[in-house]
């Protein structure tokens, strides 16, 4: 009787990490672009991205907790469980803002979401899981190191945009919008297409 074939789960991983970065330039596209030309449009779009980009990041950091789990033991774990938390927030932010705006409710209002107040889980908690991937692929000879240097970088944008929006509130201002603009447009996408590339070659 023949053995059941491992699957190799770098194929799903690799194809998600390009298309979370695809999706992570589009919601940044929606969010500043187009809601300022028309604000239901863009805000239905910049949800949908988000709750896309949070389901397939997440498929991305499997991947890549496998490729440093061997090497980073507990560290590669805790990296994993910060990084599913953010990315399952983002999604779930991302699907609340798309329902509000298919449904728009009775009166606006200004209280941060229930479920990632914030950016909690989208921002903070991911800009610390990002941080502790980067280190871990820091002190791993296999990964690029520049990979590890973008990473750093993704990750003090991610937390200090959460503390921007935490503390200044307004995503109009130019202490939110800089991070923010940089992590969205450059960053963030430019991490998870070159994070793919990587998990590719790992035959």
């Amino acid at each position: 009787m023949h053995g059941v074939k491992t699957l190799a789960y770098r194929h799903t991983a690799y194809p998600s990490a390009w298309l979370a970065g695809v999706c992570g330039f589009l919601y940044s596209v929606s969010f500043v672009l187009i809601a300022r030309a028309s604000a239901g449009l863009g805000g239905g779009l910049s949800g949908f991205f988000l709750l896309a980009g949070g389901i397939l990041g997440a498929s991305a950091l499997i991947g890549l907790y496998l490729r440093l789990e061997p090497a980073g033991g507990g560290y590669a774990l805790w990296a994993l469980i910060f990084g599913l938390a953010g990315a399952l927030a983002a999604a779930l932010h991302g699907g609340y803002d798309l329902a509000n705006s298919i449904h728009p409710p009775g009166q606006s209002t200004t209280l941060p979401s229930p479920i990632d107040p914030r950016g909690l889980g989208t921002f903070g908690l991911a800009g610390g899981a990002m941080l502790a991937f980067a280190f871990l692929i820091h002190r791993d000879a296999s990964f690029p190191r520049n990979l590890a240097y973008l990473g750093y970088v993704s990750g003090v944008l991610l937390v200090l945009i959460y503390l921007a929006r935490l503390i200044i509130f307004s995503p109009s201002n130019p202490l939110v919008l800089a991070p923010a603009a940089l992590e969205g447009f450059i960053i963030n996408p430019a991490w998870y297409i070159w994070l793919g590339f990587v998990l590719r070659r790992a035959a």
